[in-house]
């Protein structure tokens, strides 16, 4: 982490002390920043006049005229501009400046939007803050219409494995863009930020953290999310979002919940499903890349999934017949797992787990390709089943017994007035 005392930061109004803070976390986003800035300075006024409010934009240095954009956007709110020092990138960095921002403005509450999102309203502002400051929320993610193939790492790894492990249905635990409050953000910064943290492994780390520390939680509906596809950010992405997730979830093992249901969080806002943005797809670019994956990690593979997964493997790998169903897939990610756990191969475990990724990834798709959003949106939440009613695969393997695992049932005790517990449903 690099010396917070480098950080550049730009503050004509000299503003001291808000109340209520907008965060843009940013790297090259010079052509759509200044929207988002107005629409977070219109929602802010339209419905939170009386609240000292700023927008601060949270940079990597870009050099594209990220800062002058942002700068320069007609605002009725005032904003300041901090940045990373030169070379220093990552989106933790970015957020580990807001953070210490917010702290040093007292501020009480916090909205965070990306900078490439085209489909913020002020509305969203009011979405976000309204938990925070009338039900006392302390942490409020998003649910929005996102393209079935946007979101992969989401959909088939985060989504599946916070339900599984910690018992909580949250569609979107690394959506982006959040709201929290002032008692969250200071534990955030209590924690360990791993490397990983300080670049995309920031918003499961917070969504973990949030879960793991009991704080109090529920989503709100924010209509369709239209943004810059994370395509080419993947690879790097997937590393990073799973080895922080695998860490954090070790670190703390007691908090794994053992019980077959999921606990709803409440959610507000929006109930409308928009159409989906377009998204274009490289299909024969992920399968390239995972057969290439495949054949430079075999023999980590080799070593950490069970034998007979891994013949199965093999066999569609040497065919080129890639069909990773989600039940195969919650098995896959449940020993890769374990041997993060139990052996010395770490990180090139997540590393070989890449091409296994972009595998399932591909089968959803094939599998999908002439259905509705909904019907896709269904198979998300099937797989989401799967990887809860297969938990059991993977707790024998730490020698917890079938008998037993239907007795020890570890509570969250801040959801227990919050939520509802019932099989998965669509909202």
């Amino acid at each position: 982490m690099f010396n917070n005392n480098n950080r550049i930061e730009i503050n004509d109004k000299n503003i001291k002390k808000a109340d209520l803070v907008v965060g843009i976390p940013s790297y090259k986003e010079a052509g759509n920043i200044a929207f988002v800035a107005e629409q977070a300075s219109l929602g802010l006024k339209k419905y939170f006049p009386k609240y000292k409010s700023v927008i601060i934009n949270v940079d990597n240095n870009s050099l594209d005229g990220t800062k002058e954009a942002f700068l320069g956007a007609r605002t009725k709110v005032p904003k300041i501009y901090i940045s990373t020092p030169p070379k220093t990138t990552g989106k933790g960095n970015n957020f580990y400046n807001l953070l210490n921002e917010i702290r040093a403005l007292n501020g009480k509450a916090v909205v965070v939007i990306d900078a490439d999102i085209k489909s913020v309203t002020p509305e969203w502002i009011q979405s976000f803050l309204n938990p925070i400051l009338e039900k006392k929320y302390d942490f409020i993610t998003p649910m929005y219409t996102r393209h079935e193939y946007d979101g992969t790492i989401t959909n088939n790894v985060c989504y599946p494995m916070v339900a599984s492990f910690l018992g909580i249905n949250i569609r979107q635990p690394i959506g982006g863009d959040f709201a929290f409050s002032r008692k969250l953000s200071d534990h955030l910064l209590e924690q360990k930020w791993s490397p990983g943290v300080l670049h995309y492994g920031i918003d499961i780390f917070m969504t973990l953290h949030t879960i793991i520390g009991e704080f109090k939680m529920c989503q709100v509906g924010l209509g369709e999310k239209v943004h810059k596809p994370s395509a080419p950010k993947l690879g790097p992405m997937f590393t990073q979002v799973i080895e922080t997730a695998f860490d954090i979830l070790l670190s703390n093992k007691e908090k794994w919940v053992i019980e077959s249901r999921l606990k709803d969080l409440p959610i507000y806002g929006k109930d409308k499903v928009d159409k989906p943005q377009d998204l274009p797809i490289s299909y024969k670019g992920m399968k390239e890349a995972s057969l290439y994956e495949f054949s430079i990690n075999k023999e980590v593979l080799r070593r950490a999934l069970s034998s007979k997964i891994y013949r199965r493997l093999e066999h569609m790998y040497d065919k080129e017949n890639i069909k990773i169903n989600a039940d195969l897939w919650s098995k896959i990610i449940y020993d890769i797992f374990y041997a993060y756990d139990t052996t010395d191969m770490g990180p090139e475990l997540v590393e070989a787990l890449k091409s296994l990724y972009f595998g399932r990834s591909l089968t959803f798709i094939k599998d999908t390709m002439d259905m509705t959003y909904k019907q896709s949106e269904e198979e998300i939440k099937k797989q989401v089943e799967i990887f809860v009613k297969n938990k059991n695969y993977l707790l024998v393997k730490y020698k917890i017994a079938p008998s037993v695992i239907d007795t020890i049932v570890q509570r969250i005790p801040i959801l227990k007035n919050n939520t509802k517990t019932r099989r998965l449903t669509t909202h």
